[in-house]
């Protein structure tokens, strides 16, 4: 092979490459902010309660939320780039988490009685899963790798699917027919 050959070659290896962590981190984003905007209508709240400086809870998670949509269509529009693609899942990640802690703590104030400790222990699992979701994905964000490292990425993948399912339990999302 040339040395032309083998640029070429490299270049379109190269484009597949960043083509296919966008897919990851797009596809982590798009779960993560259907995750954060299920949970806040759980929760209600509405776009209406964003605040530009946040004062509460509920206008931090509403504001996230606006970010994040901004972010994912930003996302759609831009080339490939690996940090930055994370950095946008990171954030759908850290809306849901937001999102989470507001719902969790309506779920607790809202169930009386005896459903009360179940409605609770749901919640707080998936309160934590969406925590532990974030994470991953400011992990598989941040370090040298910046979006690149396979292993970070699958972690967070998985951190995803967890949370995911665990709102579903906690009744804050429903699955729809691709779930």
């Amino acid at each position: 092979m040339s040395g032309l050959e083998e640029a070429v070659a490299a270049t379109s290896t190269s484009a597949a490459a960043l083509a296919a962590l966008r897919r990851t981190h797009a596809d982590r984003a798009r779960s993560a902010y259907e995750r954060a905007a299920a949970t806040c209508r759980h929760a209600g709240v509405g776009q209406d309660d964003a605040q530009i400086v946040p004062t509460s809870p509920v206008g931090r998670a509403a504001g996230a939320l606006r970010l994040s949509a901004g972010s994912i269509a930003a996302l759609a529009a831009g080339a490939p780039d690996p940090a930055a693609d994370a950095r946008c899942a990171r954030n759908a990640a850290a809306a849901a988490a937001l999102a989470a802690q507001v719902a969790a703590a309506r779920d607790t104030a809202d169930e009386p009685g005896t459903t009360a400790a179940a409605a609770s222990s749901a919640s707080a699992s998936a309160l934590r899963a969406a925590l532990a979701a974030s994470q991953a994905a400011a992990t598989a964000a941040g370090g040298t790798a910046r979006g690149r490292d396979a292993s970070l990425n699958a972690a967070a993948d998985e951190a995803e699917r967890r949370a995911a399912a665990a709102a579903h339990a906690a009744g804050w999302i429903s699955r729809g027919p691709g779930a």
